[in-house]
């Protein structure tokens, strides 16, 4: 039997990219999904693809920033299905657009969808997990976690504080039978640069080069299950690129700098 057959699943961001790949993945092994993101009619289009049972397959719209609907969508997700096994927080914007240049109330909107509404839907799950004494969360962080880029500061920090987080909050719960696997992408051939703000608060609406050469949507997805079947701590996903600068930013710091620099 699949390790996560029967499983709940809820994935956030699950409209598109990452969010679906990930739906379709799961549901082909045998998952119970709650899929949220903030575009109902999307979440629908994907719940209606799914290669499952109907009655395995919730749509639950939910706006990342609106964390004082957290503790009853909690409660839905248990009356619909009774358990929570596993969190896959995966909701999220990017940023493009240089610091000077933006102002700080965009700052302040990246870190409420990118930070605090990532950690106040963990708070909201944790007293569930706890109580069962079992459950994954599975924060979709990013390489930008390490690497920080030009033009993404804002975003750059938002990742930077959920490996933080998440990397404390795993040592305080895993002795009480929960884990958190920690994932950081890459490039991946989705619409995140596409909808990233830019320093106006629009969105950017263009394919950047490197993301356009990425891995697909799926291939992330397959690689995401692994690891979170293989209880692992953390992983990089990406090509050569993005998993080089993780390994100059760790023993080679000056020399990263001076690709960095130049980077746009």
């Amino acid at each position: 039997m699949s390790f996560y057959a029967n499983k709940v699943v809820w994935i956030t961001g699950a409209s598109s990219g990452i969010g679906e790949a990930l739906a379709q993945r799961l549901a082909r092994e045998g998952c119970r999904l709650v899929l949220s993101a903030r575009r109902e009619p999307e979440l629908r289009r994907v719940a209606q693809a799914l290669s499952c049972p109907e009655e395995n397959v919730w749509v639950l719209p939910l706006d990342m920033t609106a964390i004082d609907s957290f503790p009853e969508a909690v409660t839905r997700v248990l009356q619909k299905f009774g358990r929570l096994d596993i969190l896959i927080q995966n909701a999220g914007i990017s940023q493009r657009g240089s610091a000077l240049e933006t102002p700080l109330d965009i700052d302040r909107r990246l870190m409420e969808v990118n930070f605090f509404g990532v950690i106040a839907l963990t708070k909201a799950v944790l007293p569930v997990l706890l109580q069962q004494r079992t459950g994954i969360i599975v924060p979709i962080c990013s390489m930008a976690g390490y690497v920080a880029t030009p033009e993404r500061t804002a975003y750059a920090a938002s990742k930077f504080a959920i490996r933080g987080f998440f990397d404390a909050l795993r040592a305080e719960i895993w002795q009480q039978g929960l884990w958190v696997t920690l994932v950081c992408p890459g490039y991946i051939r989705t619409s995140l640069s596409f909808n990233a703000l830019n320093a106006q608060g629009k969105a950017h609406n263009q394919m950047d080069a490197s993301q356009s050469k990425g891995l697909s949507a799926d291939t992330c997805a397959l690689k995401i299950i692994k690891v979170v079947r293989k209880g692992k701590r953390e992983v990089w996903i990406g090509g050569f690129k993005e998993l080089a600068g993780a390994y100059l930013k760790r023993y080679a710091p000056g020399l990263l700098w001076r690709f960095i620099r130049k980077y746009r």
